[in-house]
Formats: structure tokens, C-alpha cells, sequence
């Protein structure tokens, strides 16, 4: 077992301490005063060190800036009563290990304890340099992924409707940018539409437009989607969702390129090209009666079908590399990952596909333990990012340290933290409440 310093002013909280661990077979050197702390430090290595934030003069940041510089490797944990924002973020920018909440359950010290120890072991396991990335929108250079830079490449300069296939985070509305970057179109607007978000009463408005005194709270003229992004792109997206009355009126708008926006005597003619997604399985949906079988005859012109993240593991290399870059840049940090951390990465099967995978290494970036992506940070990383902790069931008390750093890390931005943290935004809100920091 490796020798533990442990700085604590407060003679039974020190006694407890050091019996337990010397009870798990740790061998405990403890101090009182950050005066004996240094002198430690100076003369002797710890790979961990134990210590209270307040002791006298001097605090707790003061001995994890001795510590590391004794020992860049070496694991402080610090711990207190009185913890604040401010105490926290110190220890998080000195790079703390952990930070615990007095009182705390002695298990909890050890499971940080064994934690540390682990990240010691960890030295054989070298950071690495990802490849960098290339300067281009869509990451990737499967086989698969080839194939759909070949039909991009073929069918952009076109105006042919094309159905982009795929699960849900797999890419496709970038997919759909990069068709309307490379045509000639490209100057103009391009205007996604989430199908799946328009109610079955406001579909043909909000597509066609309306004029004023069409309904109830026209007080305007309405301009639609379609009229608006004349001369350039409509991205629909997850088309399936579309509502099954007004499925018509879309596929006559498809072969005439004809709006007669709600209240109006006259149709006008549009000039925009059309880009659909769906992730469901629009052929057994027209089996069904849920989808006509008519407009997905016209919406089948070209398809492109999305591989899942699972069937592209090669490609997760690359997308790593690229999102650390991103979120480094973007938070102004140095975090790194290890050979381990990589393979964990690669070896995953990403049911949320590519925006799964953003979504954890933005987390990981920012909370990484000593700022290293490891094998086990990427583990914790997928159990706390399950889905009844996506559906906002639950998030233990012990994160909530977590959520300071993240929305220090972000600004303030609560939707950002919440989506880093794994939880909904209104869970994030019920813990800053509970925390008094609403």
C-alpha cells in the first residue's frame, strides 16, 4: 500500500481517519499544522495526500500546491465543513483529486482512496496524441462512410430530392448541410425543419404561411418555410413524424413547387430544393397506413443510408481526437487521453451514436480526474450517463460538486451543464434549488 499524508487539525477526525485506514492496511503519516505538512513534503514523495481545507494560516490549497509540486503524479484529496464555490473551483483549477463534504462516511474516503491508488498504477498507461483532425465538417474514413462522400459528391450539384436514413445522432442533418454547401444553392438559405416538433394544426402554416385573419391570432402576414428559404434548401427532418392529413398537400407541394399559404385565393411558386430524414422505417410505416405510399415514392429518389457509430468503430479514433481538440479549445483546457481511455472509447457500442459520443467527451474533458481520460473515468463516464439518469431519475448527492464545475466550465450555461452531466435541464434546476444556487 502505498504511504498516505494525511493534514487534519482537529484531533479526533485525525485519530478516525488514520485508524481506518491503517485498519485497510494503509500506512498513515498524520500531521496537524500545514507548518509539519511541508516540512513532509519536502523531505519525503506521497503519491496521496489527505487534507482539510481550514487548518491554520496556511489552507489546504496551500498543501496541494506543495504536493504537486513535490509530486506532479501525486493525488491530493481534500476535504472540508465549510465548502464554497470558491474553495472548490481552487481545488479543481490546483488539481485536487477529489473534494469531500465534512461529514462524510468513511467508505466514501476509502472508494476515493482506492480511486487514487488506482490513477498511480495507471503511469504505464501514456497519454497519446489522436490523430489530428482534418479540416472538414463530416469525420470519418470507413468504408461506409466513403461511399456516402461519393453520393454527396454526385448528387449535390443536383437538385434531386434526397432521403437520408439513419438512427437517431448518426449525422444526418449534417449530411444535409454539406448537400446544400456543395450546390449551387449553397449562397442561399438553408432552413431545417423538425417534423417531429409541428403540431397537426400548425404543419401547413407554419410551411406554407398564412395570411393575416386566416385563424384565430393572425394578426400578420405569415411568410413560411418554404417561401422563406426560396432560391436555397429545406431540410425536413424526421419526415415520418409528419401528420398523416397533410401528407397530400406536401406531395403536391413536391411535384408543382406550389405554396398557397392558409387564407389565400392564389398558390405561388417556390424555388427550393427538398432534403428529407427520417429514423424510422418509412416502407413498413406505408404498410401500415401510417405513411402514403404515394409521397414515399416521390421522396425516394436517392437514399442514403447512415451507418450507426457500432458499424464504424474505426472512425471513433478520429471523432475522439477531434472533439477533444474542440472542447479544449473551447474550455481553455489540457485534458489528454491515455491508451486505455481510447481503447474504452473504441470498444463501446454508442447507442446514441456520434452525439453520444460529443456529448461524453465534452463531459470528459471537463471532468476527468487530474485531467487524463483513463479506462475507468470513461467507465464512470458511461454508468453515470445511463438512461435513468438521461431520463432525470435520479443524480446522487455526491455530484454536486460535479455540477459547480461544469457550470463553471460553461459559463453559467445551464442547458450546456445539464446535457454534459447526463440529466435533464429541470433536474438541474430542482439540485441548484436544493443547493441554493438557483
Amino acid at each position: 500500500m502505498p504511504p498516505v499524508l494525511l493534514v487534519e487539525d482537529d484531533p479526533s477526525v485525525r485519530s478516525t481517519i488514520s485508524t481506518f485506514l491503517e485498519l485497510e492496511g494503509y500506512a498513515v503519516e498524520a500531521v496537524s499544522s500545514t507548518r509539519e505538512a511541508f516540512l513532509r513534503l519536502n523531505h519525503a514523495s506521497y503519491p496521496i495526500v489527505i487534507s482539510d481545507i481550514y487548518i491554520d494560516e496556511r489552507t489546504g490549497i496551500d498543501i496541494l500546491k506543495a504536493a504537486r509540486l513535490a509530486n506532479d503524479t501525486c493525488a491530493v484529496i481534500l476535504m472540508s465543513a465549510r465548502g464554497s464555490m470558491e474553495t472548490v473551483m481552487a481545488a479543481t483549477r490546483g488539481g485536487a483529486f477529489d473534494y469531500l463534504a465534512k461529514p462524510f462516511e468513511l467508505d466514501d474516503l476509502l472508494s476515493i482512496v482506492k480511486r487514487a491508488e488506482g490513477a498511480a498504477d495507471e503511469e504505464g498507461d501514456e497519454d497519446i496524441d489522436p490523430e489530428e483532425p482534418l479540416a472538414t465538417e463530416m469525420i470519418g474514413s470507413s468504408a461506409k462512410l466513403i461511399e456516402i462522400y461519393k453520393t454527396i459528391s454526385r448528387v449535390a450539384p443536383t437538385d434531386a430530392l434526397v432521403l437520408i436514413e439513419g438512427e437517431t445522432g448518426t449525422g444526418k442533418e449534417l449530411i444535409a448541410h454539406l448537400l446544400h454547401a456543395n450546390s449551387r444553392r449553397s449562397s442561399m438559405p438553408f432552413l431545417p425543419v423538425d417534423c417531429a416538433s409541428l403540431a397537426p394544426s400548425l404543419v401547413e402554416s407554419e410551411l406554407f404561411g398564412a395570411m393575416k385573419g386566416a385563424y384565430t391570432g393572425a394578426d400578420r402576414d405569415r411568410t413560411g418555410v418554404f417561401e422563406a428559404a426560396n432560391g436555397g434548401t429545406v431540410f425536413l427532418d424526421e419526415i415520418g413524424e409528419i401528420d398523416l392529413n397533410f401528407q397530400l398537400k406536401l406531395l403536391r407541394f413536391l411535384q408543382e413547387k406550389e405554396i398557397r399559404p392558409l387564407g389565400s385565393s392564389r398558390p405561388r411558386k417556390v424555388d427550393v430544393r427538398i432534403l428529407a430524414a427520417t429514423n424510422r422505417n418509412l416502407r413498413k410505416m406505408v404498410e401500415e397506413g401510417k405513411f402514403r405510399e404515394d409521397l414515399w415514392y416521390r421522396l425516394d429518389v436517392v437514399r442514403i443510408g447512415v451507418p450507426p457509430l457500432r458499424e464504424r468503430h474505426g472512425d471513433v479514433p478520429l471523432l475522439v481526437g477531434a472533439f477533444l481538440k474542440r472542447y479544449n479549445e473551447r474550455y481553455a483546457l489540457e485534458t489528454k487521453i491515455t491508451e486505455s481511455g481510447m481503447k474504452a472509447l473504441a470498444d463501446y457500442t454508442w447507442p446514441g451514436n456520434i452525439r453520444q459520443l460529443q456529448h461524453m467527451m465534452e463531459r470528459l474533458v471537463i471532468l476527468s480526474p487530474s485531467g487524463r481520460i483513463t479506462e475507468d473515468a470513461v467507465d464512470d463516464a458511461i454508468r453515470t450517463s445511463s438512461p435513468k439518469e438521461q431520463a432525470g431519475e435520479s443524480l446522487a448527492d455526491t455530484e454536486m460538486e460535479q455540477i459547480r464545475k461544469v457550470l463553471a466550465a460553461t459559463g453559467g450555461n445551464k442547458s450546456r451543464a445539464a446535457r454534459i452531466l447526463g440529466i435533464e435541464r429541470k433536474t438541474l434546476y430542482r439540485k441548484l434549488e436544493r443547493m441554493g444556487l438557483a
